[in-house]
């Protein structure tokens, strides 16, 4: 027996191993479980994969990935701050080294006249993915392309062909009002845009040859075309009810086969003119044409291609006996000859266009104009 009072029970004293004990005043605190075998009763087992309890360096993402991220304030510079005081302050780890800027990429517009994306803005350089409509109208353009001097090139050397054949004789005058007819034809099928359009195209000129035909067969008489054209209207209308396409085809179909056949057999008004008139008409339209082409303001061209047209008629009517009526003349028929031309310059026409109807149909729409002129003229 001791006088120490009773510390404990079961042959254990007083010591508590759990309990942390007071350190000496100047030495390091220990922690308790320092020992993990000691500690391994009173803690839970995992039984699979943990989550790493060690602190691991900060990982910086990608530079490309947090180019264009906004600050998102103290949290966003977690992942390289450091607390005053241990080592200073460093700036985020992902800062440290800037990041290169990112590569413009080029601007996209949206596809204008469901065409394929992906096209860029019109420029005045131009771009060779946009067609020359698409970029008129971004531009603020006029939709309308004339032919050019090309084109009136070939409509006054063909103006010329009518008019001196028209003064050997009608014979004579057949052979470049063919020609006329079948660019005619072709042209307007084009200038709808429908091709290939083969058989409405050898509709209409095959109604011009009946109609050149049923002239010279009836002595030249006016009939003949009247009589052709409406045959030929009810010919197409039998042959489009006749097919298979969809009723909205059919009917641009129909519309387009009538008036292809209707331009190509009024051309045969020039065979059905005063020989004279033909001359005077087709040499006005010739000029008209050349100077509507030149680079001119559209008021002023319009103006300057009239003036030339009724000066022409006036010089190719002396030179035929009209006299002064020849101005009258050349100028109703540039008139007819300059809405022609118009139409053909009409939504963006193609380089075909151009060359076909931009040709044929200045001198097809004047074909009544000298006609009328000429009876009540001559």
């Amino acid at each position: 027996m001791t006088d120490q009072p009773y510390q404990g029970y079961d042959g254990y004293d007083g010591y508590d191993p759990y309990r942390q004990q007071p350190a000496p005043q100047g030495w390091p605190q220990q922690q308790p479980y320092d020992d993990p075998q000691a500690a391994q009763p009173y803690t839970q087992q995992w039984q699979g994969q943990t989550w790493e309890t060690q602190v691991q360096p900060p990982v910086a993402p990608p530079a490309e990935e947090t180019a264009y991220m906004p600050s998102q304030g103290a949290g966003a510079a977690y992942g390289g701050y450091q607390e005053p005081g241990w080592g200073g302050t460093q700036a985020p780890a992902h800062a440290q080294t800037p990041a290169p800027a990112p590569a413009q990429a080029p601007a996209q517009t949206p596809p204008t006249d469901g065409s394929e994306p992906g096209y860029g803005p019109a420029t005045v350089a131009g771009n060779a993915r946009i067609t020359d409509a698409q970029r008129a109208r971004l531009e603020g353009r006029s939709p309308i392309i004339e032919p050019g001097v090309q084109p009136a090139g070939l409509t006054a050397l063909l103006g010329l062909l009518l008019a001196g054949a028209a003064a050997i004789g009608p014979y004579a005058l057949v052979v470049p009002l063919v020609a006329l007819q079948a660019v005619t034809a072709a042209g307007w099928f084009r200038l709808n845009g429908m091709w290939p359009a083969r058989q409405g195209i050898a509709l209409a000129f095959a109604g011009a040859l009946t109609a050149d035909v049923a002239l010279l067969a009836s002595g030249r008489t006016p009939a003949a075309i009247l009589g052709t054209l409406g045959v030929w209207v009810l010919l197409a209308l039998v042959l489009q009810l006749r097919s298979h396409a969809d009723p909205d085809e059919r009917m641009y179909g129909l519309m387009a086969t009538v008036a292809s056949a209707a331009l190509a057999i009024v051309a045969s008004g020039y065979l059905a003119s005063h020989g004279d008139a033909v001359t005077v008409g087709a040499a006005s339209v010739a000029v008209a044409v050349l100077v509507r082409a030149l680079p001119l303001p559209t008021p002023a061209s319009v103006a300057a291609s009239l003036l030339a047209a009724a000066g022409a008629g006036a010089l190719a009517g002396a030179l035929t006996g009209l006299g002064s009526a020849g101005a009258l003349l050349g100028a109703g028929a540039a008139v007819c000859a300059l809405i022609g031309h118009r139409v053909a310059s009409y939504d963006y026409p193609s380089r075909f266009v151009h060359f076909t109807a931009g040709v044929a149909l200045p001198l097809a729409a004047a074909a009544p104009a000298v006609y009328l002129l000429g009876r009540a003229l001559v």
